[in-house]
C-alpha cells in the first residue's frame, strides 16, 4: 500500500508556454502555484485561508485569475491576481457564486459560470457571464440549464462550455454572444472540460468512453474524435501547449486508502 500521496493539478499555461500555474493541497488547503513545465522551480503564489479553484494565466501574462471557495461553494469570490505586485481583486458580483473563469484573448475580460452544485448530487441551472475587467461590468451570455466549463476560442468569436441534457454532459459550441448553439459531441458518455487548441481547429476534452475518464480531441465540427493517451485514473481539465503539440491534464488515482492528482503531457494526435 502506497505511505506517500501529493495533489497537484488544474494547470494553466503561460503563453509562451514555459510555466504554469496550477493547484496543489499544502497543510489541507488548495493553493496557487507556479513552477517550469516541466515541474521545476516551484514557487507558492497564494497563502490564502480558504481553497482555491480554477486559475486562469491572463494571455499577456500579467494576471491570473481564480476562485476563493467561501461558504462551502454558495459563496464563491472571482479574484484576479497580479503577477508582478500579488495585488489582488475581487471581480464578481457578490449575489453571484462564480466558478471556471476563461481569459478572452484581448486580456480585458473573463468568461465565467456560476456555481452548478448549490445542492449537490442535484444540479442546479448555471449561467455563462463576461465580465469587463477595468469596469467591473458583467454581461449575461448564456441562460437556461446547467452551463459550465466556457472557454473562448483563440480568435474570441466563439465559445466552447459544457452543458448538461438531463442527466448526461455534452461539449457544445456556441457565438461569443451565446447564440446558435450546436451539439459537438452527442454521445452517451459523460464529457466537458473543453480546451480550444492554439488554432482554434479543434477542441480537447475529458470524457468516460472507456468507462474511466480520458482525453481527447476532436475537430470543431465533432468529427473526428480521438484518444490523447490510454490513462487510467480520472483524467479531466486539458490545456494545450501553445504550439498545439502538447496537451497537459489531470490525472487523479486511488492510492490505497487515499487519492493522487498529478499533472500529466501527452503529445496531442496527429490529424
Amino acid at each position: 500500500m502506497p505511505i506517500t500521496f501529493s495533489y497537484n493539478f488544474d494547470p494553466t499555461l503561460s503563453s509562451d508556454g514555459k510555466r504554469m500555474i496550477f493547484l496543489k493541497i499544502l497543510e489541507g488547503r488548495e493553493q496557487l502555484f507556479i513552477a517550469n513545465v516541466d515541474g521545476t522551480d516551484e514557487r507558492q503564489l497564494s497563502h490564502d485561508s480558504v481553497d482555491i479553484e480554477d486559475p486562469a494565466w491572463s494571455p499577456d501574462g500579467k494576471s491570473v485569475a481564480y476562485v476563493r471557495l467561501e461558504g462551502n461553494g454558495r459563496s464563491n469570490e472571482l479574484f484576479v491576481m497580479n503577477l508582478a505586485t500579488g495585488a489582488t481583486r475581487r471581480l464578481s458580483p457578490r449575489s453571484q457564486s462564480p466558478i471556471h473563469p476563461a481569459w478572452m484573448p484581448d486580456s480585458r475580460s473573463i468568461l465565467y459560470c456560476t456555481n452548478d452544485d448549490l445542492d449537490p448530487p442535484r444540479k442546479n441551472n448555471s449561467e455563462v457571464y463576461r465580465v469587463d475587467v477595468p469596469s467591473g461590468r458583467v454581461t449575461t451570455i448564456i441562460t437556461g440549464g446547467v452551463n459550465t466549463y466556457p472557454v473562448p476560442s483563440p480568435d474570441g468569436r466563439r465559445i466552447a462550455f459544457r452543458k448538461m441534457l438531463d442527466t448526461n454532459s455534452e461539449v457544445f459550441i456556441a457565438d461569443a454572444d451565446g447564440r446558435n448553439l450546436k451539439n459537438l459531441t452527442d454521445h452517451p458518455a459523460f464529457e466537458g472540460w473543453p480546451a480550444w487548441s492554439p488554432d482554434g481547429t479543434r477542441v480537447a476534452f475529458g470524457a468516460n468512453r472507456n468507462s474511466n475518464y480520458q482525453i481527447f480531441v476532436m475537430n470543431t465540427d465533432g468529427s473526428d474524435v480521438k484518444l490523447v493517451a490510454n490513462s487510467e485514473g480520472r483524467a479531466t481539465a486539458p490545456k494545450w501547449s501553445p504550439d498545439g503539440a502538447t496537451i497537459y491534464f489531470t490525472n487523479c488515482w486511488a492510492t490505497g486508502r487515499r487519492r493522487a492528482c498529478e499533472i500529466f503531457e501527452a503529445p496531442a494526435p496527429p490529424r
